[in-house]
């Protein structure tokens, strides 16, 4: 029987000036942070990763590693490899968590591998890692309804109305990681992928 891939570090992206806190662009952060405070993990500051890190163990006895970046989003893959270089994990062992124009509000995917997409923090990963093969999840914030400028979009903060959805999203995204500790990233795919989230 196959091993199954479950996750060892858990990467959420963004940005990390208090300026930036509950944008579109750290939905990465506020999912590893939901981890976190669900698994009482306590957040210390790490130089040697570039980035703030909680351990411990899952509820399903799993021994995890949560990061959080500090570099800025488009230099993220520097903190991710040293992480992988210290621990000496493979990039399969790798979930990261990030914002996606192009799902809509209320979706998420999970995925075992692909491009970056046009988000700079997978870009600086996967050139950094010198692979696209790490599982990734990805947690559509839609599109700006004018046709505007996308960064001021994904720096923007979500609207009242849509904060409702994005609490949801982030309990859903907190729940799939759990669900690939025990069952693997294929499985909780096919469990997920295709629900969509409301307020």
């Amino acid at each position: 029987m196959a091993q199954l891939l479950t996750p060892k570090l858990i990467v959420g992206l963004g940005n990390p000036d208090d300026k930036y806190e509950k944008t579109r662009h750290n939905i990465g952060f506020d999912v590893v942070d939901a981890l976190a405070k669900s698994w009482q993990f306590s957040w210390q500051k790490n130089k040697r990763f570039h980035g703030m890190v909680a351990q411990g163990r899952s509820p399903q006895n799993h021994q995890i590693l949560l990061l959080k970046p500090l570099t800025y989003m488009n230099r993220s893959g520097q903190s991710v490899k040293a992480v992988l270089d210290w621990y000496k994990l493979l990039p399969d062992s790798v979930l990261v968590v990030y914002d996606d124009l192009d799902l809509p509000l209320g979706r998420a995917r999970l995925r075992l591998s692909g491009s970056a997409g046009g988000h700079n923090g997978m870009k600086s990963i996967i050139s950094h890692l010198g692979s696209q093969q790490y599982p990734r999840l990805r947690l559509g914030i839609g599109r700006a309804h004018q046709s505007g400028n996308a960064a001021s979009h994904v720096l923007g903060r979500f609207s009242k109305e849509e904060r409702l959805v994005v609490a949801n999203v982030i309990g859903m995204a907190a729940e799939m990681i759990e669900k690939s500790l025990d069952n693997g990233i294929e499985k909780t795919m096919s469990l997920y992928n295709n629900r969509v989230v409301s307020a």
